[in-house]
């Protein structure tokens, strides 16, 4: 089927995507095989989504680079079913469409639309940095392409670190979200707090939404930070939120930071708090991140009974270093809030 003639069918954004807390859903594999565990998954983007964190799939947490195209789709339509099935069928589902070239991107867009994804978010191959990291009218022209042939609004991914050095600057993010009705966002994986500052002076701005509508009313142009270590700054800098791996561990405590970062804004004795809250969520985030996604896969299963291992290549983390991740006294004091949260719930 011809690409238009699945955009024709794949019109709106039918579950509203807003500020908040997103998790990149990891994928977990059968211990063997690496076959899917769809069971592990299931019980995964329950656990987050009723903490009030919406799901992102197949992005880097999620092994994108690991999954085929049919276990992509499949991830879509699982999520979709338990969150139906949970009575959350408002809650929109982020499918990530990183590829090699942009034509799979673009198919990608289409599948996970049929799939019932509500969004879908595009990083640039890092295969061909040195021909792409300093040419701005190929990268521009990436996201571009991309916003206009998909069936679903997308969001910019700025991720140096997976992207072979590709980082956007925030003039060029500015220009697209400009420019380009279908985009949604950017998450901001580069951790650039001045780069978010700069962004949202564009996209937050009273005059954006009516001077440069998006094609769907319900995917605005979300600024969101890609680490929470910043979580409050970005708050007063007009930013909307954050999608963030640690939100797979601390469901309820990033909520709860978001809440009250937001709420701050208007009750200035909440400051406090946010800013007590935002330390212990700062220092774990940065611990928790340098262990990457099998320190992660390890911390769900030390807290939730499931996790197992990334597929190969990428190793599982050493017993004694996630032992150690796990009693560190950063990760120690995000679970006992977390813990406290959730039982509090």
């Amino acid at each position: 089927m011809a690409a238009n003639d699945t955009n024709r069918r794949h019109t709106s954004v039918t579950r509203p995507l807003s500020p908040g807390i997103y998790a990149p859903i990891p994928t977990f594999f059968q211990l063997e095989s690496e076959d899917l565990d769809l069971d592990a998954f299931e019980k995964h983007v329950l656990r987050t989504a009723l903490a009030g964190v919406r799901p992102l799939l197949s992005g880097s947490m999620s092994e994108a680079i690991h999954l085929s195209h049919v276990e992509r789709s499949m991830l879509i339509k699982t999520a979709r079913k338990v969150l139906d099935n949970a009575g959350l069928d408002r809650v929109p589902i982020i499918s990530g469409i990183g590829a090699g070239s942009t034509r799979e991107c673009i198919e990608l867009a289409n599948e996970a639309a049929d799939a019932g994804a509500d969004c879908a978010i595009a990083i640039c191959s890092g295969y061909f940095s040195g021909a792409l990291a300093g040419n701005k009218k190929a990268l521009k022209a990436f996201w571009t392409e991309i916003s206009q042939e998909s069936p679903l609004p997308v969001m910019i991914y700025n991720y140096p670190g997976a992207a072979g050095g590709i980082n956007l600057d925030s003039d060029l993010i500015a220009e697209l979200a400009v420019e380009c009705p279908n985009l949604a966002g950017v998450k901001l994986t580069c951790g650039d707090v001045g780069k978010l500052t700069r962004i949202a002076a564009t996209a937050s701005d009273p005059t954006f939404s009516s001077n440069h509508p998006r094609k769907n009313k319900d995917a605005p142009f979300l600024v969101l930070g890609g680490f929470t270590d910043f979580l409050l700054p970005g708050a007063y800098a007009n930013g909307h939120g954050a999608i963030t791996g640690l939100a797979n561990v601390a469901p309820h405590t990033l909520v709860k930071l978001f809440q009250l970062s937001e709420g701050s804004k208007t009750d200035p004795k909440l400051l406090g708090e946010a800013q007590r809250l935002q330390g212990i969520v700062a220092r774990a985030d940065a611990t928790i991140a340098k262990a990457s996604i099998a320190g992660t896969k390890f911390l769900l299963d030390k807290l939730y009974g499931y996790g197992g291992n990334p597929r190969r290549p990428l190793p599982p983390i050493e017993p004694a270093a996630g032992e150690a991740l796990w009693e560190h006294a950063h990760t120690r004091a995000l679970v006992d809030v977390e813990l406290s949260l959730a039982k509090a719930d």
